[in-house]
C-alpha cells in the first residue's frame, strides 16, 4: 500500500545511495540513468574522486526501493561492494542527469 500525502498523492521520497566497489568506469552511471528514467524518478549519478558513486533519486518509496535492489546488483562488468542509503524528504529535483 502506497503512503499518501493528506491530499492523496503518493509519498515523494529521496534516497542517497553511496556505492563503492568497483563502479566507475563500467557504465555504472549510464545503468542508473536507465532505469531512473524507465521508473519516472527525478536526481542525478556522480562519479567520486575516492571512486565512489553518488546516487540521488527522488520519487515514489515503491520505485525508489526497486532502483535500490538494482544499484546493488549494478550493471554486469561493475562488482558492488557496499551501498550507504540515506532517507528522506523530497526537495523536488527534476530531470536524470550523470557527472
Amino acid at each position: 500500500m502506497k503512503q499518501r500525502h493528506e491530499s492523496g498523492t503518493p509519498e515523494r521520497l529521496r534516497l542517497s545511495a553511496l556505492v563503492s566497489g568497483s563502479v566507475q568506469g563500467v557504465g555504472y552511471r549510464a545503468f542508473v540513468r536507465r532505469l531512473a528514467l524507465d521508473a519516472g524518478l527525478c536526481g542525478y549519478a556522480e562519479n567520486l574522486d575516492d571512486g565512489r558513486v553518488e546516487v540521488v533519486a527522488e520519487g515514489e518509496r515503491g520505485e525508489l526501493e526497486a532502483l535500490l535492489h538494482q544499484l546493488r546488483r549494478g550493471p554486469a562488468h561493475a562488482e558492488v561492494r557496499a551501498v550507504d542509503v540515506t532517507w528522506g524528504e523530497a526537495s523536488g529535483l527534476e530531470g536524470f542527469h550523470t557527472f
